[in-house]
């Protein structure tokens, strides 16, 4: 070993055990620092504000130590642990409600301040340790920031599912209730009309909350429940359009051949062509009737609902099969922006696939397309 190797080794094991030394000082001054430039930091007690940065010091001054005599096992353990650390500190500040990924990388550039300003108090630190230290705050970084973004998707799926799950009860109670009001009215009352609006607006509350428990199904790598049966597509379809011309009057014209039948799940296909007539309804010309075709070519079946108004540019087509993404035009527009998302979803479960066609003075035309 050369006289130069001996002396970084020196150096290293002597600012590894500095660091030790210092870490209580460390973390003093790191969080009066932190609470002073952290809104988020002066509701925690020391112990939660610190939580796992203690154990962090501790591997980073075993990462500054002398390597030359550690195995690359050593060296990727310590590597491991300190990714673990990272992780549990993101983990828990998601847990709290008032902080912000920002606030949390904030912290670490604060503590790697501070280090660097107790560990050269004496003398300057050498280019290895300093980058050492670079390294190890920089990958810190990246585990708490990826990890309280996933803690954090993974609170709110939580709380959507179990406020969706929550609203079933009472959505379900008024339903029924309504139901009861709507068979003590005849036919002419002029409460009956009222009431059957009630109903159709209440079930399309039910189907907004389905949508928000699909979607956290979705996310959650998990599959649509599809129950395959024997269906006769031009029939269920009749049935749709005429729930759908109750809801937003005549505006359909159906083109169908009567004897196309499929192995498909009913009711995930019922949604499909509910969200995209209730798209055509929504974002098309109001005086223009829309058009539902249903039809067999080249080996498939094919669904098309067209409505006439504005195109859709074809740089946002794109988004629109994503979940909670909304084309500009549709900002105004009431809705969860998660209908196409499933309808694609569904599609695709049933080895299908759904084109989009939109052009000026053409309209636009949603084009989904079934196995024969």
């Amino acid at each position: 070993m050369s006289a130069s190797q001996s002396s970084e080794e020196t150096m290293s094991n002597s600012v590894s055990e500095h660091l030790k030394r210092n870490t209580k000082k460390i973390l003093e001054i790191w969080e009066i620092r932190t609470r002073d430039e952290l809104s988020a930091s002066i509701h925690q007690n020391s112990l939660a504000l610190q939580n796992s940065l203690p154990l962090y010091l501790n591997h980073l001054a075993d990462a500054i130590s002398d390597q030359a005599s550690k195995t690359s096992a050593q060296i990727e353990t310590t590597r491991l642990k300190s990714t673990h650390v990272g992780k549990q500190h993101g983990h828990e500040r998601a847990g709290y409600a008032d902080y912000t990924v920002s606030q949390l990388i904030l912290e670490y550039h604060i503590l790697r301040q501070v280090i660097f300003q107790v560990l050269e108090e004496e003398s300057p630190l050498g280019v290895r340790e300093r980058d050492i230290i670079i390294d190890s705050i920089e990958q810190a970084v990246n585990d708490a920031a990826t990890q309280f973004s996933h803690t954090l998707r993974d609170i709110q799926e939580m709380f959507m599912v179990t406020l969706t799950h929550d609203l079933r009860g009472p959505v379900n109670i008024v339903k029924m209730g309504t139901q009861l009001i709507l068979r003590r009215f005849e036919r002419g009352d002029a409460h009956l009309d009222i009431t059957v609006r009630m109903i159709s607006a209440i079930d399309r509350m039910d189907a907004m909350i389905q949508n928000l428990l699909d979607a956290s199904r979705l996310r959650a790598g998990q599959n649509i429940k599809l129950e395959f049966e024997e269906c006769n597509l031009a029939q269920l379809l009749k049935d749709v359009v005429e729930d759908l011309n109750f809801t937003y009057g005549d505006r359909f014209v159906v083109v169908s051949d009567p004897s196309i039948t499929s192995n498909c799940s009913r009711k995930q296909i019922r949604r499909v062509i509910e969200n995209l007539a209730s798209n055509a309804v929504k974002y098309g010309d109001p005086d223009t009737p829309i058009t539902v075709k249903l039809y067999e070519a080249e080996n498939h079946i094919h669904l098309a609902v067209h409505n006439e108004g504005p195109p859709i540019p074809p740089e946002t087509q794109s988004i629109l099969f994503q979940q909670f993404r909304r084309t500009p035009a549709a900002e105004e527009k009431t809705g969860w922006g998660l209908g196409l998302f499933l309808a694609k979803n569904i599609v695709e479960a049933h080895d299908g696939t759904i084109e989009i066609e939109s052009a000026e003075g053409k309209g636009t035309t949603f084009i989904v397309k079934l196995p024969a």
